[in-house]
């Protein structure tokens, strides 16, 4: 790994902003850093990284929320994200660059999308929802680490409290992590590249998380929410024209 300066600084700021962006909402992280990241490596290095990455900066978010946490209500959709995981580590490793980047940002694009409309749908059984939801969630985690999208689409469908949506979505996120970096490691995408870079931009993501966390009960949410959709579209648009 010959990582430079600028790169290493570039780097940090990157996940900087998408760590604090984690920690006031519980999510975005990915979504933010990725399409980022993909300028300046490739995705089989970045992915893994941010992999990493959401393990450490899920561990701090929750701990501090941690009285909101229900793992029961959630436990089918981490059952079933774990059945999605390893077949998305696949799809990392045998598509092509730029189809990842497409697929990244049309996914960005809609989330975005959706929650700016604010399109809600009746849910009659909630538990066999949790299956598809689940499954999907964990083949996007496996594959670009975009497993929050169907997730918090669900959640914030189902009117969930906010302090309990964000316990619940930590929650899933820490356990389809743990599970998933072992996956990465046995599928070889746990290299030494990929914890050089992690080590060198560590210092952004506690920062940002730290600061994060600190936000979360102090800005105001709605503002906070649109403004961090309007920056997940415009990555989101980015790496769709990156991957053209």
């Amino acid at each position: 790994m010959e990582a430079i300066p600028q790169q290493i600084i570039a780097g940090m700021l990157i996940i900087f902003m998408a760590a604090m962006t984690q920690g006031a909402t519980s999510f975005g992280f990915s979504l933010i850093a990725l399409p980022l990241l993909g300028l300046m490596l490739p995705l089989q290095v970045a992915v893994p990284i941010l992999m990493i990455y959401s393990l450490i900066l899920n561990s701090m978010i929750l701990y501090s929320i941690r009285e909101h946490v229900q793992l029961k209500k959630i436990l089918l959709l981490v059952i079933f994200g774990m059945v999605g995981t390893p077949f998305g580590v696949q799809l990392l490793k045998v598509l092509e660059e730029n189809t990842l980047k497409m697929m990244v940002g049309i996914i960005i694009v809609l989330v975005a999308g959706i929650n700016f409309t604010g399109y809600h749908f009746t849910v009659r059984n909630e538990k066999a929802a949790f299956i598809p939801v689940g499954i999907a969630s964990g083949l996007l985690n496996g594959s670009v680490s975009f497993g929050g999208p169907p997730i918090v689409l669900f959640l914030n469908n189902q009117r969930v409290e906010k302090q309990i949506f964000r316990g619940n979505l930590t929650l899933y996120f820490w356990i389809i992590n743990l599970f998933s970096i072992p996956t990465y490691f046995l599928s070889g995408l746990i290299t030494q590249e990929v914890a050089g870079y992690a080590l060198y931009l560590l210092p952004g993501l506690l920062l940002g998380t730290f600061l994060g966390i600190r936000m979360g009960n102090r800005v105001n949410e709605a503002l906070f929410k649109r403004v961090s959709m309007s920056l997940i579209m415009g990555m989101g648009i980015l790496s769709i024209l990156s991957g053209i």
